[in-house]
């Protein structure tokens, strides 16, 4: 006796099964953000059209959504054990032309070191990216960057782009990158005071005089209104 022997097939109420209805294809974009040069930029990877286009895959039987997002890292961009999670599913029925294809978009953020030296970057000003991307992965950036600025908003550097211990200037200066704009010294520093903690150490760039060196704060976080402050 099979173990489908008995079983009675699910019909809905117009009396139709699962196999009555069309099925799109599913896949997995990555879109990998870092900052180069003091610009925010996205990882790209060039298509056989020779279409710039973010990492991705499409989804095999029997695998996960983050199994395939890791797979396509790998074999399109050759990053192994990247930090990522999902931002949103993108499921316009013509956002690809081959035919309907739902994609769950995926974000990670790495320093430059962490990717490979050969990599493709374009850079992303504000929330657009600056060279023309296939599909609808120019809105999955925009995506990325939004949540990119949620966390940032919350945490100080919580994806670590900066050093163990850094300078405030350095994460004024990354806040401004990632953030797109310029932000008052003085302000800053109250915003994120508490959140990081003096190592009791200098910079020793050999240039003007030593700033105080810091530490994130375990566990901290910025003020409730920092998202306010960082996008006004």
């Amino acid at each position: 006796m099979t173990p489908d022997a008995g079983r009675t097939e699910w019909r809905d109420a117009d009396g139709k099964a699962l196999t009555d209805y069309p099925r799109p294809s599913v896949a997995v974009d990555v879109a990998v953000l870092t900052v180069q040069t003091g610009q925010l930029h996205v990882l790209v990877v060039e298509r056989p059209d020779g279409a710039l286009a973010l990492p991705g895959s499409f989804l095999r039987p029997g695998e996960r959504l983050a199994d395939a997002a890791e797979r396509a890292l790998q074999t399109k961009a050759g990053l192994v054990g990247a930090d990522f999670h999902q931002l949103a599913m993108f499921d316009a029925p013509d956002r690809d032309g081959r035919g309907w294809v739902l994609s769950m978009a995926h974000g990670a953020t790495l320093r430059r070191d962490e990717l490979p030296a050969e990599a493709t970057l374009v850079r992303v000003d504000g929330r657009t990216v600056t060279a023309p991307l296939a599909f609808d992965h120019a809105a999955m950036v925009s995506r990325a960057v939004d949540d990119l600025r949620g966390r940032y908003a919350r945490r100080v550097d919580p994806s670590g782009l900066l050093t163990n211990v850094f300078t405030v200037l350095e994460l004024r200066r990354l806040y401004e990158t990632v953030f797109g704009r310029s932000l008052p010294k003085d302000s800053f520093r109250r915003l994120v005071i508490d959140a990081i903690e003096a190592t009791g150490r200098t910079s020793s760039s050999g240039t003007g005089r030593p700033a105080e060196l810091f530490r994130h704060r375990s566990g901290a976080d910025l003020p409730a209104g920092a998202a306010g402050m960082l996008t006004d």
